[in-house]
């Protein structure tokens, strides 16, 4: 197979915009299609075709992506591809949609005979937008040569994790990283709250921690955004964070471990979410600490 392929990009929110232009700048032909459809025409400047249908979009595809909100929205765009869906295209599925769902795209797949790769990736706005996401990918080993130049395109790195896609172990170990990130994500924000209710300046802080073990770039990073009301764009939304700790919630529960820091991190953004702060970044989750949105 030729490494320039014709590449269909099912959701062009955040990281699938950027992930069509990473494609289109390596050569490859995409295909874009969103369910809004305002949020995929600007890729046509960056030369990009603009679908009308998940099914227009699939036609004739070499792989199929799909980054959409969760593993329901996936399978829901896919099904209603799939009347153009060709058996033997590669179909790298990138949207974090949880354990459980998998098993049903993983499903949806095999039904029709398309090669499945669990493929979520590690990174925001930014290396999305620069190619530096890191992939975590499952997925049979002869199939790899369709998608590889897919992951080099997006990526600054691929990390196999297993050979059968259905089985999650990318999506598994996407679960682990993210817990990590929002809990990261939530305790900066507490700290910066908890330093205004006890008029604290977060320099103080910065200067108490900096060059330790402590002192963190993506605390510093999310801190400023709080700090210098830079929350949107968003690198990574409320919202989104939000339905990816449900999903830590839900799979720590259905393995027999209770994730308490997760379960608060999935009501801090919710909270965040419901006080008008759901596009924002995902260090909005601040404003949870009190009572109104113009908590700060």
């Amino acid at each position: 197979m030729t490494d320039k392929l014709t590449v269909s990009v099912l959701g062009t929110g955040i990281m699938g915009a950027a992930m069509a232009r990473n494609l289109v700048r390596a050569g490859h032909t995409v295909r874009a299609w969103n369910r809004s459809r305002d949020k995929a025409e600007p890729l046509a400047a960056d030369g990009a075709h603009i679908a009308g249908t998940p099914a227009e979009a699939v036609e004739g595809a070499d792989v199929v992506l799909t980054m959409l909100f969760d593993g329901a929205a996936a399978l829901d765009v896919m099904r209603q591809a799939a009347s153009a869906l060709r058996p033997g295209t590669a179909w790298v599925q990138s949207t974090t949609a949880g354990i459980e769902a998998i098993g049903e795209l993983a499903d949806f797949a095999r039904d029709k005979g398309l090669i499945f790769y669990d493929a979520p990736v590690l990174g925001t706005r930014q290396p999305a937008e620069a190619g530096q996401l890191l992939v975590l990918a499952a997925g049979p080993s002869d199939g790899r040569d369709a998608v590889t130049p897919v992951f080099d395109a997006v990526g600054s790195r691929t990390v196999w994790t297993g050979e059968d896609g259905a089985a999650g172990s990318a999506t598994r170990l996407k679960l682990v990283a993210n817990s990590w990130v929002l809990a990261a994500t939530n305790a900066t924000g507490e700290v910066l709250a908890l330093a205004k209710a006890l008029d604290v300046d977060p320099q103080s802080f910065f200067d108490a921690i900096e060059g330790g073990p402590l002192d963190m770039g993506y605390l510093r990073a999310k801190a400023g955004l709080i700090l210098d009301e830079k929350l949107s764009p968003a690198a990574f939304a409320v919202a989104t964070a939000a339905k990816d700790a449900r999903l830590i919630v839900e799979a720590g529960e259905r393995h027999g471990v209770r994730l308490d820091v997760a379960a608060a991190s999935a009501e801090r953004f919710a909270r965040a979410a419901a006080q008008g702060h759901a596009d924002e970044d995902m260090a909005a989750a601040y404003f949870a600490s009190f009572d109104e949105k113009g908590g700060a």
